[in-house]
């Protein structure tokens, strides 16, 4: 059952119908992210510190999302993120600056001129139940994309290759794991053996199960789901979805640049074997021969 709707008002501004751009990770969440945050009205912040640490903690311990005053956490980080005050991107990861094209701590945008906030940071996909409690109105955008091209991106950013150290499926871990994609902790042994490329695809095939409940879960008009392939080869007309579903004109700039099919030349064939070997049913499911 949801809780009461709670009436948030951040910048003398109500909160209506945020906006969450959650996906596997390097799976376009930033690009998205991008085009909001340049569409006029839109405070949409990425990867902020406090609002990380909150998403990583329910990830990596879905006990905790679960908790009956998670929603207020996420809600309350949230609104602390969209405040406009001088120095309000110190805190921000460097894709939020560049989009914003931020020199220095900020802020990014004008209280005045804000109608709409979001947030499409690493991650958010697996708190999307607590987003729901917290935001009973938010409307999510889900972004797909191929999970070899997603494994080869993993591979080369260190940030996602620190969460494959053997002490983040440690004796205090907690099963299953959607984050990491794993089980059990009969699979913990198995998990750590693994290369890379293995894990990365685990955590890919976990997030497009996650994705393909939210589809059978939610309404049309809370949920709109995209294929990062369709957005690179017609960006008008992926904007203009995106615009239409948030009632908003959206800016179609910052998808022009992105690329698709590129691990055929980055992914080793050993690494390909395994990454297919891994994700198969999912590979199969969504379209990617």
């Amino acid at each position: 059952m949801r809780p009461p709707t709670h009436i948030l008002v951040v910048n003398g501004v109500k909160v209506r119908q945020p906006v969450f751009v959650i996906s596997a990770p390097h799976s376009g969440a930033d690009l998205l992210g991008r085009a909001l945050k340049r569409s006029p009205g839109f405070h949409v912040t990425m990867g902020r510190a406090p609002v990380a640490r909150v998403v990583y903690a329910f990830a990596r311990r879905p006990s905790i999302a679960r908790s009956r005053g998670a929603h207020r956490v996420l809600r309350d980080v949230l609104a602390e993120a969209w405040q406009v005050v001088p120095g309000a991107c110190a805190e921000c990861g460097a894709a939020c600056k560049e989009a914003g094209g931020i020199v220095g701590a900020g802020p990014c945008v004008t209280a005045r001129s804000l109608t709409r906030f979001g947030d499409a940071g690493p991650d958010l996909l697996y708190s999307t139940p607590v987003l729901l409690q917290a935001f009973p109105d938010a409307r999510l955008i889900q972004i797909i994309r191929d999970g070899r091209d997603v494994v080869a991106d993993m591979l080369a950013d260190p940030a996602c290759l620190a969460w494959f150290k053997p002490h983040m499926l440690g004796h205090d871990a907690e099963f299953p794991s959607p984050f990491l994609g794993v089980r059990s902790a009969e699979h913990r042994d198995r998990w750590n053996a693994m290369p890379a490329a293995g894990k990365c695809a685990l955590r890919w095939r976990s997030a497009v199960r996650l994705s393909a409940t939210l589809r059978r879960e939610l309404p049309a008009e809370q949920l709109l789901t995209l294929r990062y392939e369709d957005m690179v080869a017609s960006p008008g007309r992926a904007i203009r979805a995106v615009s239409d579903f948030l009632g908003a004109e959206i800016s179609a700039i910052a998808l022009y640049s992105a690329k698709t099919g590129g691990w055929r030349k980055r992914l080793s064939a050993a690494d390909t074997e395994l990454v297919e070997k891994v994700a198969r049913e999912e590979l199969r499911r969504l379209g990617y021969r």
